[in-house]
């Protein structure tokens, strides 16, 4: 890690090469709510799980207080539940919300794609960056690495669009879609496999300039967590 070292003018010596600055660590209250998020999102925390105040505070070595603030926080952002005296429910992905991410992501993702066609050549450089990524995450069975990079190719594209409101909104999704993403590499190992053949699919229609053709393998890709939702999956 780099650092830099800023001297006082008029000081008459540096102090010694041996002295490194004290390096502060984030709030208590902000590294459980990191801790507890990684967990429900790389599924370390899956859900149904039950989380104890004391158990956290052990584990981030921290006192009760900040605790029960970051798992506050964690519930507005609807993934635990609360419940008195017992501790934290981490809420398993429902087939409603589900259902519900994937319409949002076909609105959001398939104007995107009419919008950002025909993609500049930056655009479809860094998918190309992203799809070789994600290959590479993919043999090495880093899956929670994948889901991540799979969020970062979409992402791209409907950031692509120019419309801030819409990547906005579309940021707001991540969680979801990381959380619902792990679990089904998860639990459809193969599924990796048709996501990169259908991510190379997308972007060779963005080079091309076939807005529709994009537009119908993006519905494709995206509705199979629907098909995931109705026990339909394929």
């Amino acid at each position: 890690m780099r650092t830099c070292c800023i001297y006082a003018v008029g000081m008459p010596s540096a102090p010694p090469a041996t002295e490194t600055p004290a390096v502060k660590q984030p709030p208590a209250a902000d590294r459980v709510y990191a801790h507890v998020k990684q967990g429900v999102l790389e599924r370390r925390y899956e859900g149904g799980t039950l989380l104890t105040e004391g158990e956290l505070a052990e584990a981030v070595g921290v006192s009760r207080t900040p605790v029960r603030e970051a798992l506050l926080r964690l519930e507005v952002e609807g993934l635990i539940k609360l419940y008195p005296k017992k501790g934290a429910l981490v809420l398993p992905v429902s087939a409603q919300e589900i259902a519900d991410v994937v319409e949002t992501r076909q609105l959001v993702e398939e104007h995107a794609i009419r919008k950002t066609t025909p993609a500049s050549p930056r655009l479809i450089a860094r998918l190309e960056e992203l799809l070789e990524q994600q290959r590479t995450q993919a043999a090495a069975g880093d899956l929670a690495g994948a889901a991540v990079t799979d969020r970062c190719f979409h992402a791209e594209i409907v950031r692509s669009g120019g419309n801030e409101i819409l990547s906005r909104l579309y940021d707001q999704l991540r969680d979801r879609q990381l959380r619902m993403g792990v679990a089904v590499m998860h639990a459809h190992p193969d599924r990796i496999t048709k996501t990169l053949v259908e991510h190379r699919e997308i972007l060779e229609a963005l080079r091309s300039g076939d807005a529709e053709a994009a537009v119908a393998i993006v519905h494709r890709h995206v509705s199979w967590f629907s098909n995931l939702a109705r026990g339909e999956v394929r």
